[in-house]
């Protein structure tokens, strides 16, 4: 018998034949709300500190707060408010969101501050706060729960994002949970830009006994689950090594659930009650295909330039929204190398202050492999992105704009696409390194890495969109991925239409 997370895999999958019953509508009277409400707490506001005053004019305390404030903000917060026909308005957020739906929480630990005092604070963004719920020393209990890495006793403030799953379940049902990690991921993307610009350095850790750090929080485990721990330190790169992912068991002796249940059942075979080291260190991410007599095209290019003090990024971050339509029209090779650059090579961006070495949680079990169908001076076809040799290499030419309308469900957003980009990985090794739970850490990173790649559209002015639904099979058959490759997520390219 297989896996949980292979299981779920197969359980999940979009197919031609039997989309139809994978959906049984929305059911708009149980619309999840998109935030959190406590009924007593201490709220502090961080809008004061939201602002463009040189820091010679602020108080070391301003600067602190200004700091927090701007990390969170950029984040997820609040950018902008879009009115609709049926129900609440859409409260759009700085990390994008499958169907707007926003299923994470950040929370913030201190172990007691100048600027915090010790308790758990609830970050709120409909109003830009933060609410602290639980004012009692808790940071001992942080490190046991994450096993006591070196990290958690370096630095005062650990942020933890969870997710709330009916709010993505509601829409996606069993399938929200690869959602709702692809949204962890972005978020995360957007964390550790958003934390350089503000002198922090994230660090990420993804292995953590799961009921204690529920509990922690005063988490209905039902309803609520931690994704990530985030010790926040204000070095670059962080003083000591620490394991951002630890493995859980491979759970094989699993029931058949029903429909509906399949992604709570998931997330509890996932977790983890004891520490375990993985069975070999995260390894150099490497290119791991080299195809005999395919065509190479070199990808090198010059580093994007952010501005003075990285204000073009935080910008940036600022004004992403996924782009509803394209025109069909073609991208330059030249704007998709600084794109696939920026996203890949963090390292060629130290001078500018961004952090040349962020945490993910394996990069090396992830593969990308690039459809192009518009590119100037780029034939049409499909490529496998080799990062370390900077260049695509193709592995099957043809154009596939009507493919990739079907691939993806029939939205036009792949069709009229320059460029196309699939996160792959093969799902069998990486269960064998870290078992199950994989299946988060490969689903954050993919989220991660597309985000960079929003973030640097966005910059160029050009359109993006990411898409999570897909038919998983065919993708592989159609553009020649090789079949051990699972499809974990698909970014699209494009030249926007403007309203």
């Amino acid at each position: 018998m297989s896996s949980i997370a292979s299981h779920y895999h197969e359980r999940t999958k979009y197919a031609p034949d039997t989309i139809a019953t994978k959906s049984q509508g929305l059911d708009w009277s149980k619309q999840p709300s998109p935030f959190k409400e406590y009924k007593l707490g201490k709220t502090l506001d961080l809008k004061p500190y939201l602002g463009k005053d040189t820091l010679e004019n602020l108080t070391s305390e301003a600067i602190a707060w200004r700091r927090l404030s701007q990390m969170l903000y950029c984040t997820y917060g609040i950018t902008a408010k879009m009115a609709t026909l049926m129900g609440p308005p859409v409260y759009l957020r700085a990390a994008p969101s499958a169907g707007g739906l926003y299923p994470a929480e950040l929370y913030l630990i201190s172990r007691g501050t100048d600027l915090l005092p010790p308790g758990l604070y609830n970050y709120q963004p409909q109003n830009h706060a933060l609410l602290q719920f639980w004012d009692e020393a808790v940071w001992a209990n942080l490190e046991q729960a994450c096993f006591e890495p070196e990290i958690l006793k370096q630095v005062d403030l650990a942020l933890v994002s969870s997710a709330i799953f009916y709010r993505s379940a509601w829409r996606y049902e069993d399938r929200a949970y690869r959602r709702i990690f692809l949204d962890t991921g972005h978020l995360l993307g957007n964390l550790e830009l958003a934390g350089a610009i503000n002198h922090f350095r994230p660090c990420l850790l993804g292995g953590f006994n799961d009921q204690a750090m529920n509990e922690l929080l005063y988490l209905d485990s039902e309803q609520e689950g931690v994704m990530t721990v985030i010790p926040l330190g204000d070095s670059t790169p962080p003083p000591e090594s620490y394991l951002t992912a630890l493995p859980s068991p491979i759970y094989s002796d699993y029931a058949l659930v029903q429909d509906g249940d399949l992604l709570n059942y998931f997330h509890q075979s996932t977790q983890i009650t004891a520490f375990q080291a993985p069975t070999s260190e995260v390894s150099e991410t490497t290119d791991k295909y080299n195809f005999p007599f395919c065509l190479k095209i070199s990808t090198q290019t010059a580093p994007i330039h952010w501005g003075i003090h990285l204000e073009e990024l935080e910008q940036t971050i600022l004004k992403r929204r996924s782009t509803r339509t394209y025109t069909g029209a073609d991208l330059t090779l030249d704007e998709l190398n600084l794109l696939l650059h920026f996203t890949y090579h963090p390292e060629d961006y130290a001078n500018q202050g961004l952090d040349p070495q962020p945490d993910y949680f394996d990069l090396s079990l992830l593969q990308t492999f690039v459809v192009v169908s518009g590119v100037t001076g780029l034939e049409e076809g499909c490529y496998y992105y080799a990062p370390q040799a900077q260049e695509l290499r193709q592995i099957r030419f043809k154009n596939f704009r009507r493919d990739v309308h079907f691939l993806c469900l029939g939205q036009e957003l792949g069709r009229d696409a320059g460029a196309v980009i699939f996160h792959t990985a093969d799902l069998k090794l990486a269960i064998q390194k870290y078992g199950d739970r994989v299946y988060r850490y490969l689903h954050m990173d993919a989220g991660h890495l597309g985000q960079r790649l929003n973030l640097a559209a966005i910059h160029l002015g050009l359109g993006v969109s990411g898409i999570g639904g897909f038919f998983d099979d065919q993708v592989n058959e159609v553009l020649g991925i090789p079949e051990d490759e699972a499809v974990i997520y698909i970014t699209t390219l494009g030249r926007p239409r403007l309203r």
